[in-house]
């Protein structure tokens, strides 16, 4: 049986994506706070337990990579093995599609995105995050 010969060629383009603009930068930043700071932090952010062995959540935050906004948890890793203190994850990703539409993923177990909602509103994402299990941090 003859071998076959590999080749490397080019894959498809990636679409172009939208810059995004000041505005709406500026707005989800503001409505993502309001949404942390009124429902997230006091939901899922609890006092340290007296004996920590494991991992708890400290911290929730926000951050725009590119036109990926990111909400993003920090955890605290008290036990003796730790390779670190604390360590970061991002638990749900908007990317930016243009005319204020935002494709809504959240970061599995393997560590890939699974986007659930290629597109939707502002106010539909912020909704999503606090009332969907699939964004839990």
């Amino acid at each position: 049986m003859a071998k076959r010969l590999k080749t490397w060629a080019l894959g498809p383009a990636k679409p172009p994506t939208a810059k995004v603009p000041g505005a709406v930068k500026a707005d989800l930043s503001s409505k993502a706070q309001e949404l942390i700071d009124q429902h997230l932090k006091p939901t899922h952010i609890k006092p340290p337990p007296n004996k920590a062995d494991y991992n708890y959540l400290t911290e929730l935050y926000s951050k725009w990579r590119g036109t990926y906004f990111y909400f993003c948890a920090t955890y605290a890793s008290p036990g003796p093995y730790a390779l670190s203190p604390t360590f970061e994850i991002r638990f749900a990703r908007m990317g930016y599609l243009g005319r204020e539409r935002f494709s809504l993923a959240y970061m599995r177990h393997n560590d890939q995105w699974n986007e659930i909602y290629p597109s939707l509103s502002l106010d539909e994402c912020l909704s999503a995050i606090r009332d969907e299990p699939h964004f839990i941090p």
